[in-house]
């Protein structure tokens, strides 16, 4: 699933893939990765997002922690 709202956030701020990894400091493949949904970050990635574009993770990542949430639900079902 494509982060288009994660690449509108990168153009927002001006930066190419390559700026952004020198930034995140990873590489700008990962970047790629990301944006297109390829590759999903690890915590310590998505943190480093958040920081430095200062939003809410779950906004950042919506798709990853819907995931989750969907898990939970899950759980809470089958006890």
């Amino acid at each position: 699933m494509e982060r288009k709202a994660l690449t509108q956030l990168r153009k927002k701020h001006q930066l190419t893939q390559q700026e952004l990894a020198k930034e995140l400091g990873i590489s700008t493949i990962y970047v790629r990765k990301i944006e297109k949904g390829d590759a999903d970050p690890g915590r310590d990635t998505m943190v480093k997002y958040e920081l430095f574009f200062n939003e809410d993770i779950k906004k950042l990542f919506p798709d990853i922690f819907y995931a989750i949430d969907k898990e939970k639900q899950n759980d809470k079902e089958v006890i």
